[in-house]
């Protein structure tokens, strides 16, 4: 999936938890919506495609993997 079927997947959610390393970003998008350049520097790869994997549950997008994230959204 590209930027641009990236960034259309934010017009649904109210919540981005991005995963890098041991790194897990949080964007409440309902209290404030940072730029694209910062979302999209949390969203995708190297490649400029979003990152695996990715999960939406709700208004919430996960994107990346991190254990204890999912725990918790997933519960």
């Amino acid at each position: 999936m590209g930027p641009e079927q990236a960034r259309a997947l934010l017009k649904d959610v109210d919540e981005v938890y991005a995963a890098r390393g041991k790194k897990v970003l949080h964007f409440d998008l309902r209290k404030t919506r940072p730029d694209w350049a910062v979302l999209s520097g949390a969203m995708l790869g190297p490649t400029g495609n979003l990152r695996a994997p990715t999960l939406r549950r709700g208004r919430t997008l996960l994107v990346g993997f991190d254990e204890a994230t999912y725990a918790k959204i997933l519960r």
